[in-house]
């Protein structure tokens, strides 16, 4: 079931009117929205909702094996190999299902290759299995949730009901952000108060998030598919397809979570900020602070930093980096094109990080104007350079990534072979309208500035969102991107 369906909202008009009237009725709340979530979830494949029926139980286990002294304060706690092993049963079951699932043909394929490539041909049999929606968001949040318990910065959930909600919660299931117990478990516990400024805020957020998807991403797509299934653009063309798949990417995916946030704002329910004026950033690691925030905080803390982080030297941290950034590319997807995807920002990281001391040391503006340039360089370097790797990630292949960029530093032609003039001025006006109010959003330090303008003002901007919708919308042909991770 996609957000941009009839489907969708004759489901969510059923639901949240419900939700809000048993808002302080927890249990029967969450009896309602469990079957809500599964019924979202299994409209995809309704197979595929034992496996998160199945990580869910296993981890409610864990998280009771974690807290028996709670039954019986006189026991003893449990030995510390013990914990371990209680850990190691949630992380081989949760990544063991994932790694099945996601990666089985991925490694299969790619051992075939190696062996054929020195000399020694192998037939190893692929599944050809279906991916299941949602399965990498859904699997790192439960995941949080027995790694928080180990670490003993949560209690045990003993309600079955409220981890299955909190791990299955339709309005972030299949594409996140992916949330932490300790953020999302007490909202789940507790009776919601749902006030009209909640209501307001919530259904500006779903309209935002509607209009980023069916109006701009959307509209940018038929450029970024005639560039990237074009057996040779040129460079421009390569360069027009870049900045368009740019858009759409964040459109798409950050309109789904504006979506999802108010969607569940609307019922009592605050999800995290998963994107904040990513584009914006003025380096590598403030664009990873700015992008996917909750995939990014998920493996600095369950990853990054048990790994060692910053704390054991240089060249471990930048180890620890290439690390973390390479299987942050391979949980987008079981493809070469994804790791290589996420070892390139891993550069990124890598080289700033490397850079800063002697850019702080000899770059210093001496006046305002010199300060604003010298910020405004950083951002513009610092888009250039994830928009380089954008072709590496929507790629079929990197043969093909590779001869994009080639074609890009090399073919300097003006002529448009594939791309038409009318896409060209539909990407230059996404582009114009998107980063119009990103720089409003960044100047006035608030995603939500609308809500200050006087009320013409805002009875003008909702109008032309309005508009916006009737005139260049595109409804239920397009799914969000990340469903497919």
């Amino acid at each position: 079931m996609n957000f941009n369906t009839l489907h969708f909202a004759l489901f969510y008009a059923i639901v949240f009117p419900m939700v809000v009237m048993l808002r302080s009725r927890v249990r029967a709340r969450n009896a309602l929205l469990l079957v809500a979530s599964y019924y979202f979830y299994g409209c995809w494949d309704y197979r595929f909702l034992a496996l998160i029926i199945i990580s869910t139980v296993v981890d409610y286990l864990c998280g009771l094996c974690f807290d028996v002294r709670q039954a019986d304060p006189e026991r003893p706690p449990i030995q510390t190999w013990r914990r371990r092993a209680i850990l190691l049963t949630s992380i081989i079951c949760n990544l063991g299902i994932l790694g099945f699932f996601k990666y089985y043909d991925f490694f299969v394929t790619s051992a075939a290759d190696l062996s054929a490539a020195i000399g020694l041909p192998v037939h190893l049999r692929t599944l050809r299995l279906i991916l299941p929606v949602g399965i990498s968001f859904y699997t790192f949040q439960t995941l949080s949730y027995t790694i928080d318990l180990y670490r003993g910065k949560i209690t045990t959930e003993r309600n079955l009901l409220n981890l299955a909600v909190f791990v299955a919660f339709f309005p972030q299931l299949v594409a996140g952000p992916i949330e932490r117990a300790s953020q999302l478990l007490p909202q789940v516990r507790t009776p919601r108060t749902i006030t009209w400024k909640m209501l307001y805020s919530g259904f500006y957020l779903m309209g935002w998030g509607m209009f980023k998807k069916v109006v701009i991403a959307d509209q940018v797509a038929p450029l970024v598919n005639m560039v990237f299934g074009a057996a040779d653009p040129s460079g421009l063309e390569v360069l027009m397809g870049i900045y368009a798949f740019a858009i759409q990417a964040y459109c798409d995916f950050s309109g789904y979570t504006d979506i999802a946030r108010g969607a569940a704002r609307c019922m009592g329910f605050d999800l995290m900020l998963n994107f904040n004026l990513p584009y914006l950033a003025t380096n590598p690691s403030d664009f990873w602070r700015r992008w996917h925030i909750s995939l990014s905080t998920w493996l600095r803390d369950y990853l990054y930093i048990p790994l060692g982080g910053s704390r054991k030297g240089e060249r471990r941290t930048y180890i620890n980096l290439m690390l973390t950034m390479t299987l942050c590319g391979l949980w987008h997807g079981a493809a070469w094109t994804y790791v290589c995807f996420g070892a390139y920002h891993g550069v990124l990281l890598c080289a700033h990080r490397a850079l800063r001391p002697w850019l702080e040391r000899h770059i210093r503006p001496s006046s305002a104007f010199l300060a604003a340039a010298w910020h405004w360089t950083r951002v513009l370097i610092c888009f250039h350079l994830v928009c380089l790797g954008w072709p590496i990630f929507r790629a079929d292949t990197l043969t093909q990534a590779m001869n994009m960029l080639w074609a890009l530093a090399t073919d300097v032609t003006i002529w448009f072979r594939v791309v038409n003039a009318r896409e060209i001025a539909i990407l230059a006006a996404c582009m114009l309208a998107l980063f119009g109010v990103q720089l409003l959003q960044w100047k006035t330090r608030d995603l939500t500035f609308v809500f200050r303008l006087s009320l013409p003002v805002r009875a003008v901007a909702y109008a032309s969102l309005f508009l916006g919708f009737i005139m260049f919308g595109s409804y239920g042909s397009d799914s969000f991107m990340y469903f497919q991770f």
